[in-house]
């Protein structure tokens, strides 16, 4: 996946949270039981999500930077 678009499902996942977490707040103490369980789906999708938006980030470089790093066969200098 890209980052754009890991970025964008990030960005819905964060937005359906919020929406859980306002209906709990908000919910009376019988409804607020109901909504845990979609509330902890929600949060451990966001932050799946955000594990692989780092990875993805975290694993991409510039191109042309002229870098060398480990396992790239070579040294420059």
């Amino acid at each position: 996946m890209s980052i754009r678009v890991l970025a964008r499902e990030l960005y819905q996942a964060q937005q359906r949270l919020d929406a859980l977490r306002q209906a709990v707040a908000a919910a009376p103490e019988g409804e607020r039981r109901s909504l845990a369980a979609p509330l902890r789906a929600a949060e451990e999708e966001w932050r799946l999500l955000r594990r692989m938006l780092d990875g993805q980030k975290g694993t991409e470089s510039p191109a042309g930077s002229g870098r060398t790093g480990p396992g790239s066969g070579g040294r420059r200098g």
